[in-house]
């Protein structure tokens, strides 16, 4: 799941080298943590968050596992 969030971020950003992608594991959910830097924030929430919504709607339809939840959060 990093390598998509990664693959779809990379192109949108001036500094990809500055990408960051943590990932939380709890009992019901996983949470992602995206981190760019400050001059690519705009690019990767977009007007209104439209970037964001596509880039969480993407990651939540490739999720794998059934049981638990996929969260994004942009820092």
């Amino acid at each position: 799941m990093k390598a998509l969030i990664e693959t779809i971020v990379t192109p949108l950003v001036d500094y990809p080298d500055d990408i960051v992608i943590t990932e939380n594991e709890e009992d019901e959910k996983i949470v992602y943590h995206l981190t760019v830097n400050e001059n690519d924030v705009g690019k990767v929430i977009g007007k209104n968050g439209r970037i964001a919504k596509a880039i969480r709607t993407v990651v939540y339809a490739a999720k794998n596992d059934k049981n638990k939840r996929i969260y994004l959060d942009i820092m």
